[in-house]
C-alpha cells in the first residue's frame, strides 16, 4: 500500500470512530477491544431527563388566548413540551389567574412563579432604566432592538440589572413600531394635548408628560372601559390588528401614526434560582423556543397589521399623523427625559449610552440603505 493510500483510509477510520462513538446505533458495530481509547461523550448532550418530569410555572400579563402576544406564549408552552418530549412543561397562567397582569415582576422574582411574559417598560417604577429596554422614542426599529440586544450588548446589560431582582430574561416577541393613539377629539396642535389624560407607558409616558399629557398605566383589560366613560381622553395600545380587537375606534375615532415605541420589546423572564435549577437541555430548550417565539411573534405583529389597516379603511377611520409642533416638541422632551433620568440613575445612564451609540451607528446605515430603499419603492 502506498503512503497516500494509507493515510486515506486511516483518515477515512478515524472520521468513522469519531462519528460512531457517541451513536448508541453504532455501538455493536464497533470493537471496542481494537480501540481501547473509547471516546467520551459530552453528557450535556445526552437526553438525561426521559424519564423525569419538569414543571415550571409562567404567568402573563394578557388575558387567555389574547391575540399574538397570548398565543405566542401558549405557542410558546406547547413547543417547550414537543421539543422536550414531554419532560419539561410550562404551566400558563394568564392575568389574573394566578397573579394580577402587572404582579408578574414581583412574583417571579420573590419565587412564586417561576418566570412570566410582560413588557420591560411595565417595572420603571423598580429601576428607570429597565424601560430602555422596551425601547425608546424615536429610537430602535424592531429589528434594530433585537441587533443590540444579541450583537451590541444589550442582553448583557438587561440581565445584569435584572439579576439584581433575582431575574434572568429572555426576549420573548416584538410589537414592530405601535401607532401613535386613538383620541376622542382631534390633535391640531400641541395646544389640543394640554392636560389630556392617556393611557401611555414606559419612557412615551416620561415625554408625554413634559409635553402636557397626563400619562395612565392600566393594563389592557381596564383601558376601552376608562376611554369609554371619560377616565382617559386617548390611550395607544399596540397597532391596527390589536388595536381594532379592543373596539377603541367605537370611542375614539381619531387615530394616529407613532413615534414613542418604534420597535418594543416583549419579554420572557425566568426566577434566577428557577433558571439554575434546570437541566442543561431544558435551558437549551427554552433558549431556542424563546428565540423563536421572539422572531415568530414579531412577524406575526406585521402580518396581522397590514391585513387590519384594510379593516380600518372599511370602517372609514382615518389615520392622522402629528402636528409639526407636536413631533418638535416630542423630541425636545425626549432629550430632557434622557438628561434627567440619565443623572438621576447611573444604570439609566450606562445602559442608554449603549443605546445611544449602537444607533448612531444604525442611522447611518439605515439611511444608506433602508431609507434611500424604501423612498425609491
Amino acid at each position: 500500500m502506498n503512503r497516500r493510500d494509507f493515510l486515506t483510509t486511516a483518515t477515512a477510520a478515524s472520521a468513522t470512530l469519531a462519528l460512531g462513538g457517541c451513536n448508541e446505533s453504532n455501538r455493536q458495530a464497533i470493537d471496542y477491544s481494537k480501540h481501547p481509547k473509547k471516546q467520551e461523550c459530552d453528557t450535556k448532550s445526552i437526553n438525561i431527563n426521559r424519564n423525569k418530569k419538569t414543571v415550571i410555572k409562567l404567568a402573563t400579563s394578557w388575558p387567555a388566548h389574547f391575540p399574538i402576544m397570548g398565543t405566542g406564549v401558549e405557542k410558546f408552552v406547547q413547543r417547550v413540551k414537543d421539543v422536550s418530549g414531554g419532560s419539561l412543561e410550562i404551566k400558563l397562567y394568564p392575568k389574573n389567574t394566578l397573579v394580577p397582569a402587572l404582579a408578574v415582576f414581583d412574583a417571579a422574582s420573590s419565587g412564586q412563579i417561576d418566570a412570566f411574559h410582560s413588557g420591560p417598560y411595565y417595572w420603571k417604577g423598580k429601576n428607570s432604566s429597565f424601560s430602555l429596554f422596551s425601547g425608546v422614542p424615536f429610537g430602535f426599529t424592531a429589528e434594530e432592538i433585537n441587533s443590540w440586544m444579541l450583537f451590541g450588548g444589550g442582553m448583557e446589560l438587561w440581565r445584569e440589572q435584572y439579576a439584581k431582582y433575582n431575574l434572568y430574561p429572555f426576549m420573548g416577541g416584538n410589537t414592530n413600531i405601535q401607532m401613535g393613539g386613538w383620541y376622542r377629539k382631534p390633535i391640531n396642535s400641541l395646544a389640543d394635548m394640554q392636560g389630556l389624560k392617556m393611557r401611555m407607558p414606559g419612557l412615551g409616558g416620561e415625554v408625554f408628560s413634559k409635553m402636557g399629557v397626563n400619562p395612565v398605566l392600566l393594563p389592557a383589560g381596564e383601558i376601552y372601559t376608562s376611554l369609554e366613560r371619560g377616565v382617559i381622553d386617548a390611550t395607544e395600545w399596540v397597532g391596527p390588528a390589536l388595536d381594532i380587537k379592543m373596539g377603541f375606534y367605537k370611542v375614539a375615532p381619531f387615530y394616529y401614526s407613532g413615534w414613542h415605541e418604534p420597535g418594543s420589546i416583549l419579554e420572557l423572564t425566568f426566577n434566577k434560582h428557577s433558571w439554575e435549577k434546570l437541566a442543561f437541555e431544558h435551558q437549551s430548550i427554552i433558549e431556542v423556543a424563546s428565540s423563536e417565539m421572539n422572531s415568530n411573534m414579531t412577524y406575526d405583529f406585521h402580518a396581522q397589521n397590514i391585513k387590519a389597516l384594510a379593516k380600518l379603511k372599511e370602517l372609514n377611520i382615518d389615520i392622522h399623523q402629528y402636528p409639526s409642533d407636536v413631533i418638535a416638541e416630542g423630541k425636545k422632551a425626549l432629550k430632557e427625559v434622557i438628561t434627567e433620568l440619565s443623572s438621576q440613575n447611573k444604570d439609566f445612564k450606562r445602559v442608554y449610552a449603549s443605546i445611544d451609540d449602537y444607533l448612531k451607528l444604525s442611522k447611518e446605515w439605515s439611511d444608506a440603505s433602508l431609507r434611500y430603499f424604501l423612498n425609491e419603492r
